[in-house]
């Protein structure tokens, strides 16, 4: 009875250090490191619905970053993954591939035998999925590693459901700042620009028109126009700050004047950024300046949008199918821009790889060193 105290001491511990992140992605990632060293597996992941049948978070760990490069895109939801989301019942299998449902690996995907998946589920609310594979010592999962983890689940619906309503309440402030600034902009700037608009009427009607009267009329203008300019980008890093990573991918596409045959795909989790509020407006402006060079020089029909994150790095790639350039070449026409994003990924501890060539698209990748 002392052990199994000791470890349920051990999970609530677990679950507290979890819950005191900052953000879901963080709680996540600590759930899923909680989940390996429970039951000493070899690899843990922790992936959350989006209600769509697909994953909207996957955190995972045990694998190398080599390893999670050369598997390239994370798991959507299939197979045995997605068994355990649609069920909502716990798998334990000795091998993997005797079970029907699975759909094997993708290519370079390390080994993985045996299979402990547990949701983490409160009443008819699913709030995640727990995927363990392979213990260290070899041997196949045990009915007690099972109830250690569903245990785990248990606690981890709190912190993951905590974590959410946290985000929430966030939106809501936000929601809350911008009714603030309204009414700041009601009661100072509108009210500022109902009297110099009665001081030009008076002007009008004096017949009269005094070089001074019209600079003090331009000097409150200009006031005026540095008041607004300063709550809209006061609202705007804000609001930024504030939008999942396919969110904010989406609002530079939705700001731009596309031609009519040009085709913009957006892949990116609909989650947190693992930035900074600053790096991540930064990868705003980066974004939206490679966009802006597809699109005005390179003559796409398709532009692709990838944003994608590990525990190590952040990026963002963007492929089209325009013309390319030589990036050697003294005046090329996106020369300016290209410096100005590799400038700014350096600033913040990131770069930029470039693959084009004439004839050959246009490939960048930004990586950004995550914000732990």
């Amino acid at each position: 009875m002392s052990s199994v105290l000791i470890t349920l001491k051990e999970i609530a511990s677990d679950v507290i250090r979890a819950a005191a992140a900052e953000t879901v992605a963080e709680v996540l990632d600590r759930i899923a490191v909680a989940s390996r060293k429970l039951v000493k597996a070899r690899y843990a992941a922790l992936g959350i619905p989006d209600g769509a049948g697909n994953l909207a978070f996957f955190k995972f760990t045990g694998m190398t970053d080599d390893e999670v490069r050369a598997v390239g895109d994370l798991p959507q939801g299939r197979g045995l993954l997605g068994a355990l989301m649609t069920e909502h019942q716990p798998i334990r299998l000795d091998h993997i591939r005797d079970d029907p449902r699975s759909i094997g690996f993708p290519p370079n995907h390390p080994p993985m035998d045996s299979f402990l998946g547990v949701p983490i589920i409160v009443g008819q609310q699913l709030y995640g999925m727990l995927y363990l594979c392979d213990r260290e010592d070899g041997e196949p999962f045990h009915e007690e590693d099972q109830w250690l983890i569903e245990t785990l689940a248990g606690y981890a619906a709190l912190a993951i459901a905590g974590a959410q309503l946290g985000e929430q309440r966030n939106r809501l402030t936000l929601f809350e700042e911008r009714e603030r600034i309204s009414m700041e902009l009601h009661d100072g700037v509108i009210q500022s620009l109902y009297a110099i608009g009665m001081q030009i009427d008076l002007m009008r009607a004096d017949r009269t028109l005094h070089e001074a009267e019209l600079d003090g009329v331009i000097q409150n203008l200009n006031t005026v126009i540095d008041d607004i300019r300063s709550y809209i980008q006061n609202l705007k890093s804000r609001a930024f700050a504030q939008q999942t990573i396919r969110a904010c991918m989406e609002d530079i596409v939705n700001h731009m004047h596309l031609p009519g045959d040009m085709h913009i795909e957006i892949d990116a989790p609909d989650g947190p950024a693992p930035l900074t509020p600053t790096t991540y407006e930064a990868v705003r402006q980066m974004t939206n300046e490679a966009i802006s060079n597809a699109i005005r020089h390179a003559e796409a029909q398709h532009i692709r949008i990838e944003a994608r994150h590990d525990t190590r790095l952040f990026q963002i790639l963007i492929s089209d199918d325009g013309r390319g350039f030589d990036p050697n070449a003294p005046n090329h026409q996106n020369g300016l821009g290209l410096r100005n994003i590799k400038e700014r990924a350096r600033l913040h501890g990131g770069h930029i790889h470039i693959k084009t060539a004439p004839g050959q698209g246009t490939h960048i990748t930004l990586s950004l060193p995550v914000n732990h």
